[in-house]
């Protein structure tokens, strides 16, 4: 198989993102999960080859706001992820040469929107949210109850669907 210019480049901040986690097993875990499966739902949903790319990044850094935020508030939060998390991404996502601009920002979006379920405005914002789930699930030992309502409430895409279905046996 060909090793194509995004490859390299997807390699390249997946290195940065488990250096900028040295030592903390967990959050690389997550992370290697949550991209495992934001790349299987996107290419199962025959996202654009932008869209998959955009995605693909986005899933890697996701949570690389979680040391400033647990430093500056205390707390891993959500919602403080989502506060501290753009800037870092963007600081290393320009260390890494020939990703456009605009994709950049969409990442940082995508970064600072990843725990807010409301106004979902793309493929690459459902994904992200249904893989971060898929592994928070696991992580966090979710009730079937609890796995059933977010499925009816969050969850769009067939194969997100299907996935945390066979994952969890919710048929």
């Amino acid at each position: 198989m060909e090793t194509t210019v995004f490859d390299k480049k997807r390699d390249e901040v997946l290195n940065a993102m488990i250096a900028f986690d040295k030592g903390d097993a967990k959050r690389i875990q997550h992370l290697i999960k949550v991209y495992t499966y934001a790349a299987l739902i996107g290419r199962g949903e025959d996202l654009p080859e932008e869209t998959q790319q955009t995605l693909e990044l986005a899933a890697i850094l996701h949570d690389i706001g979680i040391h400033a935020a647990e430093k500056k508030y205390g707390s891993p939060a959500g919602i403080y992820q989502e506060k501290e998390g753009p800037e870092p991404a963007r600081q290393l996502l320009h260390e890494v040469s020939g990703i456009p601009e605009a994709m950049m920002e969409r990442i940082a979006y995508l970064i600072g929107h990843h725990h807010t379920y409301k106004h979902v405005d793309g493929e690459d914002y459902q994904i992200l949210l249904e893989a971060d789930f898929l592994v928070n699930a696991y992580e966090d030992e979710l009730s079937p109850k609890a796995l059933l309502s977010f499925r009816e409430k969050v969850f769009r895409t067939a194969t997100g669907t299907r996935l945390l279905n066979t994952i969890y046996s919710l048929d």
